[in-house]
């Protein structure tokens, strides 16, 4: 059985279609379903059941496991950058990972976790996946800051050299639109230039980066995919993993890959920046990718055009925008 939890999620519901497409089945999702719409990211795909997240973690804490788990990877996370409250993400995010992560290591368990390149911070520190690095890092929010602990936890314990932590970057890709606010750029630019003819990018507030000319790693979440399969199959390979191209693009170049999926010609406007992001801002980020590398990670990245070019005509543009479809 594999284990995926926050598989109705962005990034978990991807997952549990790259094991379909891999011939796996033997799936459990594990999630919180609610009131919004990431159930329909399920509807196309095959796994043998699904548990709340509360259940769950009721059967972490007996220490049992019935499933007779070959893999547990948890992209389960509230992670929105702006969640105000702190106790919710450290019992949510934090100690749930910690939990699921004992029971993994106890029952030599292969476990893959969802980090976040929000670790990082303003990134005056770089973007290195290095280990001896991990303690200096200052997220900028609460979010990053629950992710942070756990790496923090697990290289103190011991547990890194037995999992792969993976701090993905700004990833992109079909199964993100129940996300509101925190959806891709990419997804909400398809909408508005349908509806307005036009994309709005934010000034920028740094003396080094002109209006649109901040810089973002952006990576197609099929590679993100393919990357978890990789660490599936090697499960010699343990510790903090970036997950981006290792090439930064600027949101102009996105606007304009966006434009050019839908056979239009940019019309780019620059607006305010809300006075509370200002201070928070990343203006660059870059992920190292040399240790996944290292590692034996052979895989090109899709570049930005090409994976724009099919999120935007074989998704965004279609009446049913799921993978699996």
């Amino acid at each position: 059985m594999y284990i995926v939890t926050g598989g109705a999620g962005f990034i978990g519901s991807a997952m549990v279609w790259k094991l379909n497409q891999m011939g796996v089945t033997d799936i459990l999702v594990v999630d919180e379903l609610g009131r919004d719409e990431k159930w329909k990211n399920l509807v196309n795909l095959k796994y043998e059941d699904y548990l709340h997240k509360d259940q769950f973690f009721k059967m972490l804490l007996k220490g049992e496991d019935p499933f007779e788990t070959d893999a547990v990877i948890h992209m389960g996370a509230n992670s929105s950058t702006t969640e105000p409250d702190a106790d919710h993400l450290m019992e949510n995010n934090y100690r749930y990972t910690q939990m699921l992560c004992r029971f993994a290591l106890n029952h030599g368990v292969r476990m893959i976790n969802a980090s976040s390149a929000a670790t990082y911070g303003d990134g005056s520190l770089g973007f290195s996946d290095d280990h001896a690095g991990l303690e200096r890092l200052k997220p900028l929010n609460m979010y990053g800051y629950s992710k942070q602990l756990f790496d923090l936890w697990a290289l103190r314990s011991g547990a890194l050299e037995r999992l792969a932590s993976l701090k993905f970057f700004n990833v992109f890709g079909p199964n993100e639109f129940h996300k509101g606010d925190m959806m891709s750029v990419i997804c909400k630019a398809r909408k508005q230039i349908r509806e307005t003819g036009r994309m709005r990018l934010f000034k920028s507030y740094h003396p080094d980066y002109p209006d649109g000319g901040q810089m973002r790693d952006f990576v197609w979440v099929k590679d993100c995919v393919d990357v978890m399969w990789w660490l599936l199959e090697h499960p010699e390979a343990n510790g903090v993993f970036n997950v981006g191209t290792g090439k930064a693009r600027t949101w102009n170049d996105l606007a304009r890959a966006v434009f050019a999926a839908l056979s239009l010609e940019p019309v780019i406007e620059y607006m305010e920046m809300p006075e509370g992001l200002r201070g928070k801002y990343q203006y660059f980020t870059q992920a190292e990718m040399g240790k996944l590398r290292a590692a034996g990670y052979e895989a090109p990245f899709t570049s930005l055009e090409d994976a724009a070019r099919e999120y935007v005509q074989d998704y965004l543009e279609r009446e049913d925008p799921h993978l699996g479809n």
